[in-house]
């Protein structure tokens, strides 16, 4: 399959690593033309949340079937913000760490599942298709817990490395809440929660202190 890969260089690795090398791959940090598209059976967008505005070279992707990482922004408030689109266009949870899993979870706005089948069928990997809001389901829950061992540490209860080796060994998870943090970025983190918190207004995504003061850190 030819595939077109749009975003960070670890983006593109990681997306060979679960995918294999037998296809034939197209990697830009950036995509400013549709023209790009032009033979492509498939296009993965990783920083689309970064500039929504290049939504709209997606309005007609021609045969190529197109996803969009929509952890941060949903397809409906893409399409709410652009306009409409003429093709086969899903989101997917494209956040480090999260592509090379067992499953990708994938979201749609249209009754067009037949192709996702098809699609995954060729890549020879599973898929798991979600609710369309932002986060999706596997970071909700890997970034509320990454809050709340912040909140832990900033009240003195544990330092970082305990609450670690008690999240490993008490729930089984392959990583500790720090870990997860360190490999997957403190900005994916603090920019999903914060996107989350704006659409839901839950207590449970209302970022940490110490968590924002390492975000604006690590970003100044």
């Amino acid at each position: 399959m030819k595939i077109l890969i749009i975003g960070e260089e670890e983006n593109f690795l990681e997306f060979k690593e679960k995918f294999s090398e037998n296809h034939e791959y197209t990697f830009l940090s950036q995509l400013t033309s549709p023209r790009f598209l032009s033979e492509k059976d498939l296009v993965f967008d990783f920083i689309i949340d970064e500039n929504p505005d290049h939504f709209e070279c997606y309005k007609n992707p021609g045969n190529a079937v197109v996803f969009l990482n929509t952890v941060k922004i949903s397809l409906a408030e893409l399409a709410f913000l652009n306009g409409p689109v003429d093709g086969n266009i899903f989101g997917f949870n494209g956040l480090p760490t999260f592509v090379n899993r067992d499953v990708l979870e994938v979201t749609t706005l249209e009754n067009n599942e037949d192709v996702l089948i098809k699609v995954f069928e060729s890549l020879d990997a599973e898929y798991k298709l979600v609710d369309d809001r932002v986060g999706m389901v596997t970071p909700r829950i890997i970034f509320m817990i990454i809050n709340e061992a912040f909140y832990t540490v900033q009240e003195g209860t544990a330092s970082r490395e305990d609450i670690n080796s008690g999240m490993r060994l008490g729930t089984n998870y392959p990583h500790g809440p720090f870990e997860w943090l360190e490999l997957i970025g403190v900005h994916h983190v603090y920019e999903t929660l914060e996107a989350i918190y704006e659409d839901t207004k839950d207590e449970r995504y209302k970022i940490c202190p110490l968590l924002k003061k390492e975000y604006l850190r690590g970003v100044g």
